[in-house]
């Protein structure tokens, strides 16, 4: 049997990068999932956001590999569309067991020059937006009885400072005792809850003309070469950058039976870019 057989699991921003990777190692494990990703622009994000295509195309990844998917268009600033989701989502399959709060946004500018609205759209996506996600389908773990597994997507920045990252590292820092209160609220519910924290990893977050200046600020028009000679410098194994699917492995250990016992830690994956 697989490691997750059986259960349901509700992965945010899935339509792309860690977030479909994630669906189909869990779905290769034997997991039902429900996708929730948005198409909607947001005007402070520098390089584009997911399609209808791409949340498609992550269905037709779950489902070849014979699991059930439910997929819908969601905004995490909006518990309205969340919760229609879950919903749907527990409707079809009739329980919810693991939550990863993983859809997040990179919008790289310095402390004094970026916009209120830079500010405001990390905030409310990339924190605010996880509490929600989890105020909406924590409760159906809950009503299952069973416990069950919340995974946050925080990230390297939370530890390690870097600059051009106020708001970015602000508000995955803040998921990090957000995820701690939690574990200890549901605890007696048996749901334990964890961060994890990756370095730069291969997604169209991080591949793209903004970051690539963030991390070569010397140079005018870096390429991906230029980023990943200055990342490679960050992480102390030799890589310039991690495959989402080497996040989704060290999830899968949180939300299976080898995790069990694993709550209200912060999970490194970061090539040694910490030490």
């Amino acid at each position: 049997m697989g490691r997750v057989e059986g259960k349901v699991a509700f992965i945010t921003g899935a339509a792309r990068g860690q977030g479909r990777a994630h669906a189909v190692r869990l779905a290769e494990e034997g997991a039902d999932i429900i996708a929730i990703d948005t198409t909607a622009k947001v005007d402070s994000v520098p390089y584009p956001l997911a399609t209808a295509e791409d949340l498609a195309e992550t269905v037709r990844l779950v489902e070849a590999l014979d699991r059930r998917i439910v997929a819908q268009e969601a905004d995490v600033r909006d518990s309205a569309s969340l919760a229609s989701a879950v919903e749907a989502g527990v409707a079809e399959f009739g329980r919810l067991d693991i939550v990863l709060a993983n859809a997040g946004i990179s919008s790289p500018a310095s402390t004094l020059e970026m916009s209120e609205d830079t500010w405001q759209d990390m905030i409310d996506i990339n924190l605010t937006g996880v509490w929600k996600s989890l105020k909406v389908s924590v409760p159906h773990i809950i009503a299952g009885g069973r416990g069950g597994a919340v995974v946050i997507t925080s990230s390297l920045a939370a530890i390690y400072a870097n600059p051009g990252t106020a708001h970015y590292s602000a508000a995955k820092a803040g998921l990090v005792m957000m995820a701690k209160v939690m574990a200890k609220e549901w605890a007696p519910h048996s749901i334990r809850v964890n961060t994890v924290h990756p370095t730069t990893v291969a997604t169209d977050m991080i591949l793209n003309d903004a970051t690539y200046k963030l991390f070569r600020p010397d140079l005018e028009t870096p390429t991906r070469a230029d980023f990943e000679e200055a990342a490679r410098t960050l992480n102390r194994l030799p890589v310039a950058a991690l495959e989402p699917r080497d996040i989704s492995e060290t999830v899968l250990h949180l939300v299976a039976d080898s995790g069990r016992y694993i709550t209200g830690t912060t999970q490194v994956v970061d090539a040694g870019g910490q030490l």
